[in-house]
């Protein structure tokens, strides 16, 4: 399938998920994210969560974050519409976040952060087995992530597409993604992921 058939099918797929449901996925992603090694990641780069999109929560990812690595920089982003960009700030606390546009969490006036990033975890609708993703189709992350060298995961509630058909050369490939059951390594991660037991 291309990427407009797997964005309408995944969208209402996910739409359709009951509270109890949502709720047990979001739970499943936490337990895969915790077995995750952070040995050395100074930085992760956390999206937001739409929640009338029901979007994976990553609020219990940062709120784990906190609780058990609280020296890592929990950064995330700020989307400008306008020019299809983001900004990235520092990320101080959930109750002094303000709802953008498309009800969008965002830091109002938090610390940018313009240094480097060890983890990138990516919003996505659907992935396919060589790592590509479909996203809303704005190109925020892929012009984000182009030329910068960090770890790239994608979060996922369900499982691999298979094959994304229509992918082009400014498509930037995930190097793993987690899912409720597992996490899935792609590239030269797949091949360091077996060699190391993870």
């Amino acid at each position: 399938m291309n990427k407009p058939e797997i964005r309408k099918i995944q969208a209402a797929r996910r739409d359709a998920l009951s509270r109890e449901e949502l709720m047990a996925l979001n739970e499943g992603l936490l337990r895969q994210f915790a077995t995750l090694n952070f040995t050395g990641l100074k930085t992760i780069h956390i999206f937001l969560p739409i929640e009338e999109k029901k979007e994976p929560d990553t609020f219990m990812l940062i709120r784990w974050l906190q609780e058990h690595h609280p020296d890592i920089r929990i950064i995330v982003p700020r989307a400008d519409f306008k020019t299809s960009l983001m900004t990235h700030h520092l990320y101080r606390a959930e109750d002094i976040l303000q709802k953008g546009l498309f009800n969008i969490p965002e830091p109002a006036g938090e610390e940018k952060h313009t240094g480097e990033i060890d983890l990138v975890i990516i919003p996505l609708l659907a992935f396919d087995d060589r790592g590509y993703r479909v996203g809303y189709g704005k190109g925020f992350y892929d012009r984000f992530l182009s030329g910068r060298h960090c770890i790239k995961a994608g979060l996922s509630f369900f499982e691999s597409v298979g094959t994304i058909r229509d992918t082009h050369s400014n498509d930037i490939r995930l190097d793993l993604c987690i899912t409720p059951t597992e996490i899935i390594y792609f590239g030269d991660q797949a091949s360091s992921s077996s060699s190391t037991g993870q």
